[in-house]
């Protein structure tokens, strides 16, 4: 029973954007026109895609879970808090581990980590450049094993 509410826990906010996609997909728009379904369900998707990918992600949640008990057992060490802190799941895996170590008075300590909305909005929206780099003499290694 435990388990089950760790895992309830932890994806709260898989439960909450799937909450989202049920419910724009249930307002019935489709009652005033037919044509307003298709951004319904584009709306919809854009809610449950998320919601499916961080549901995915809870065997990795665990794994996670596991690593940062086993190096905070002995002694309490708040740099291998300092990644999980940076996004709203790792902060509740981070709530989560502190419980079960005894240490929840160490959150307001960890916060030193967390980022301000607008630096990780700038972080995580940057362009990313893909580079492919070939390998000019390529043909000629495979011509000469031959």
């Amino acid at each position: 029973m435990f388990n089950f509410f760790r895992f309830l826990y932890l994806n709260i906010y898989s439960f909450i954007l799937l909450f989202c996609g049920i419910a724009a997909i249930g307002i019935p728009f489709y009652n005033f026109s037919k044509l307003l379904l298709i951004p319904q369900i584009i709306i919809s998707f854009l809610f449950l895609k998320p919601s499916i990918d961080l549901f995915s992600s809870y065997k990795d949640k665990k794994i996670k879970y596991q690593i940062l008990m086993n190096k905070n057992k002995v002694e309490f060490r708040p740099e291998t808090f300092a990644i999980f802190m940076k996004d709203p799941c790792g902060r509740l895996l981070t709530k989560c581990v502190l419980k079960d170590l005894g240490c929840k008075n160490k959150y307001k300590e960890l916060l030193v980590y967390k980022e301000p909305f607008l630096t990780t909005l700038k972080n995580n929206c940057k362009p990313a450049k893909t580079s492919i780099f070939i390998n000019e003499n390529f043909d000629d290694d495979k011509n000469e094993k031959k």
